[in-house]
């Protein structure tokens, strides 16, 4: 009772301090912005309050799992790509953002402990920082956090699940006109409402979408990716996520965009309640994504199924020496019904035309992208 309380108060001032925001922006607010206010305003966004949010079950406090929670056989996997790239760039750092509960730096550690000079987290969440500092804590000052970029990269990014997670701008197409859909404050029991205006915004993708058709760009993203061309003087950079190439993405089927919260380990896609105290995210753009890395220097080493990727890295080899637990737990990021085959892995390289990962040795698809 007492953390539904103090999660109630937390929204209540987020729902002030978003009014406020929408108040000074002349009574409307894009979409991304009040995105980014909900997940990471200080002290208060989802990501900046003190919340558990990751873990393997509701009983924790959670709300969401990811992939290094279920099984610690991802990151071991991940681990080989890593060296490889490493040795491949000469590098010897390792940049992880948004690592969550710190299991994946926590379970590729030992494997490139003898490798690298830095372990470099950048974390927006001090929360979050806190735990990773915990489960990393045996490797002293190899880890360190960052708040921001190098200006000068060579070695290896990762991300995993960190692009879902970037505020989206919403486009809402009525069968004639498109119009950037935004927040605005509302009477009642709900605080905000939406309320379109017209745009010369559009999907990148020329689909025939139907009328109330809604759907995402990912500005944001693609401009996070294209810095990290900028910085990356020689390297790698590796993101897992959940996610399609443009034309499923923008496919006329999926008329009313990815948007979703998760909570206590359920699903919902009523962005504008609870703000705060659930996650909000949406399914990654590969196209966009790819696009922008490419435009901005990077090569675009490789893209495939999440499934497909581990298989490469030997997670195969991995199942067979593990326990029987430990194999149905792995198994649950291969089956295609669950996280093998909606959750892609993108490669870019810089500085490295020759380089081709060990992950995209079977099953690369950068042909569908």
């Amino acid at each position: 009772m007492h953390a539904d309380n103090d999660a109630a108060s937390v929204s209540t001032a987020l729902v002030a301090r978003i009014g406020a925001a929408i108040a000074a922006a002349g009574g409307w607010l894009p979409f991304s912005a009040f995105m980014a206010m909900a997940l990471y305003e200080p002290g208060l966004g989802y990501y900046a309050s003190g919340r558990l949010v990751v873990g393997r079950m509701p009983e924790t406090g959670s709300d969401f799992v990811t992939a290094p929670e279920l099984s610690p056989l991802f990151g071991r996997a991940l681990a080989r790509q890593i060296d490889e790239a490493l040795e491949a760039s000469g590098g010897d750092e390792v940049w992880e953002f948004g690592a969550g509960s710190g299991a994946l730096a926590a379970e590729m550690l030992p494997a490139l402990r003898g490798r690298i000079r830095h372990y470099s987290i950048v974390e927006l969440s001090a929360p979050l920082r806190e735990r990773q500092r915990e489960a990393t804590r045996e490797f002293g000052d190899l880890v360190r956090w960052l708040d921001v970029l190098p200006e000068r990269m060579n070695g290896v990014v990762v991300g995993n699940e960190v692009l879902d997670a970037m505020p989206v701008d919403l486009l809402h197409f009525d069968g004639a006109s498109w119009f950037e859909r935004g927040v605005v404050r509302a009477e009642g029991e709900r605080p905000f409402a939406w309320s379109d205006r017209p745009t010369a915004l559009r999907p990148p993708h020329a689909a025939s979408f139907p009328a109330g058709a809604t759907t995402e760009t990912h500005r944001q993203a693609e401009g996070f990716v294209a810095t990290l061309a900028e910085h990356m003087e020689r390297g790698v950079a590796l993101f897992v996520d959940y996610g399609f190439p443009e034309n499923e993405y923008y496919h006329p089927q999926r008329s009313e965009g990815t948007l979703m919260c998760h909570r206590e380990h359920r699903s919902d896609p009523d962005v504008l309640a609870d703000v705060g105290i659930k996650d909000i995210t949406a399914h990654v753009d590969f196209t966009g994504v790819a696009l922008a890395g490419q435009d901005a220097g990077f090569d675009v080493a490789g893209y495939t199924s999440q499934a497909r990727f581990l298989f490469n890295c030997g997670i195969g080899e991995l199942m067979e020496r593990a326990s029987l637990r430990a194999r149905a737990e792995a198994a649950m990021l291969l089956n295609e019904h669950e996280m093998g085959e909606l959750f892609k892995v993108i490669a870019f390289t810089k500085g490295l035309p020759e380089y081709a990962p060990l992950g995209f040795a079977a099953g690369d698809r950068r042909h569908r992208l």
